[in-house]
């Protein structure tokens, strides 16, 4: 073989992993900070990173990139004991009017009671999709998983890589489905105690403050904008029938909230989507 035909193989093969390879992000290179300063704490040379949130304000994160289509996992350990009032957020989100926003929000409760996963999708600016999930374990006690895979057909919000919701595009009946707007990463701790637990009824114990939230192994396999786009499984990712299955014990055991089934919410009728599959 010769020299130039030996240097274009290598060539090749090296472009072709670097387009199918996902993206392990560091939060030194790959994140900046947008609001909290010194409350944002890069730890394990950028592998993880905590947030936290006082009196004085909360902390929040973002990604230098913007990305359409993908899929994004990060590890994640809420905030322990008493987080009544705190919201810890991991989503997608564009910017300006009729922005396009995928959400997990992760509600505060008081000691002893869990959490509540509060998941939205918002598409040229219309959300209204909410959909609420209490977890089948103690999300303060280790890491977990947390992924968001968003795909032209659908996007799938999971937990250590069970399905726990998919939105799909049903745009062929007039519901707009995010897909045109690139999209940056954010994550953040701030106090919602107006509205976050029990409505607003229970509010941040600021004698418990500083509230910290840790994240943890950031990894993007997804079109950042500007750059070569791989060939993920993420591209055309659905569900199969086992996680079709896992998905129907989730929401059968531990949805608390639909915005499918809220008829005082919307006594004209929930949305079209609703009617057709959740899968």
């Amino acid at each position: 073989m010769s020299n130039f035909l030996a240097v274009a193989v290598v060539s090749v093969v090296v472009l072709m992993a670097c387009l199918a390879a996902p993206s392990a992000a560091n939060f030194y290179r790959d994140t900046q900070t947008t609001f909290g300063n010194e409350r944002v704490k890069v730890v394990e040379g950028g592998r993880g990173l905590s947030l936290s949130l006082d009196q004085t304000s909360g902390s929040g994160f973002q990604s230098k990139k913007e990305y359409l289509f993908g899929r994004f996992d990060l590890q994640l350990k809420l905030v322990p004991d008493n987080s009544a009032g705190t919201v810890t957020t991991f989503y997608l989100s564009s910017v300006g009017g009729g922005h396009d926003e995928i959400d997990f929000e992760f509600l505060g409760n008081a000691s002893g009671l869990p959490y509540t996963i509060h998941t939205n999708v918002f598409a040229q600016g219309k959300g209204n999709k909410e959909q609420q999930f209490r977890l089948w374990f103690d999300p303060t006690a280790a890491f977990h998983t947390y992924s968001i895979v968003w795909n032209p057909h659908r996007i799938i919000f999971m937990v250590d890589n069970s399905p726990m919701r998919v939105f799909n595009n049903h745009e062929a009946i007039g519901i707009p489905f995010p897909k045109n707007q690139a999209m940056r990463v954010y994550c953040s701790l701030w106090n919602a105690d107006d509205w976050a637990t029990q409505g607003g009824r229970v509010k941040t114990d600021w004698t418990k403050a500083p509230f910290v939230a840790f994240y943890r192994n950031l990894n993007f396999d997804a079109c950042a904008i500007g750059a070569p786009c791989g060939s993920g499984s993420w591209r055309s990712q659905g569900l199969d029938g086992a996680g079709r299955n896992r998905l129907r014990w989730v929401q059968q055991k531990h949805m608390v909230y639909d915005y499918c089934s809220d008829a005082q919410r919307f006594p004209q009728g929930t949305s079209l989507e609703c009617k057709r599959s959740r899968f």
